[in-house]
């Protein structure tokens, strides 16, 4: 019996590219099946189609996932036109092709996931499944309970609605400094949200590290480094995808 799946689905699950990606793939008429140029929405069966994106076939890919600590200066994307370090610069060539799940900005640290598994990455990015992105924030000045406050009901800016609600811990003030830290978890996110409310709230950020997504924790890697994922990290990735599938 054919097993007709979207080719978007198909090429993420091949590690070509996530599906947001894969559907800009189509648009340009990149892609073919059975030599003939697909449109968006299209479908095919994978064990029985060929199925090419410019000029190459697609084959499924075994699957991988890798942790990385992104730097400052890195660029969270797999290639960049003004010719900046991206992530994907950073872990083996040897991993094959993979694409970074959620995005860092520049000057932001900490972990971000790298894995050809398309699906995956959907339930982990999708707001409705309410995945936690853990920051470690370090901005200027003494910042006060209220302002924390109003950082977990969510601060309104300046080009729309207010911020989602977030998860404030308590903050620590470095007189030496004249830094304060704490600790702040999202579920969902607008661009440089963190950076921008802080703004707003009279306190810039001077550090923004990411130190979880989810059951994946950072842990002690340094700057620069990667790993791929303990069996223990797939298993509660894999009790992910199923809640999701569930749903």
């Amino acid at each position: 019996m054919a097993r007709r799946e979207r080719l978007q689905k198909i090429l993420a699950a091949a590690g070509v590219a996530s599906r947001r990606g894969a559907e800009d793939l189509l648009r340009a008429g990149r892609v073919r099946v059975n030599g003939e140029i697909a449109s968006l929405g299209a479908s095919a069966d994978p064990e029985t189609d060929r199925i090419d994106v410019d000029g190459e076939p697609v084959a499924a890919a075994p699957t991988e996932y890798w942790i990385l600590h992104k730097p400052r200066g890195v660029i969270t994307t797999r290639r960049d036109p003004q010719g900046r370090p991206t992530v994907v610069d950073l872990v083996p060539e040897a991993a094959g092709r993979l694409f970074p799940v959620g995005r860092l900005d520049r000057e932001t640290e900490g972990l971000v996931l790298l894995t050809n598994d398309g699906p995956l990455a959907h339930a982990l990015l999708h707001p409705s499944r309410g995945v936690e992105r853990e920051y470690r924030v370090t901005v200027e000045g003494h910042i006060a309970a209220r302002s924390l406050a109003r950082l977990a009901r969510g601060v309104r800016l300046r080009d729309g609605p207010r911020t989602a609600p977030a998860r404030v811990g308590a903050a620590r003030f470095d007189p030496r400094e004249h830094r304060s830290h704490f600790d702040l978890v999202l579920i969902e996110g607008r661009k440089r949200q963190i950076r921008r409310a802080c703004a707003a709230l009279g306190h810039p950020v001077v550090r923004l590290l990411r130190v979880r997504i989810g059951p994946l924790r950072l842990g002690r890697l340094a700057p620069g480094a990667h790993r791929e994922l303990t069996a223990a990290e797939r298993r509660a990735l894999e009790r992910l995808r199923g809640a999701a599938a569930g749903r």
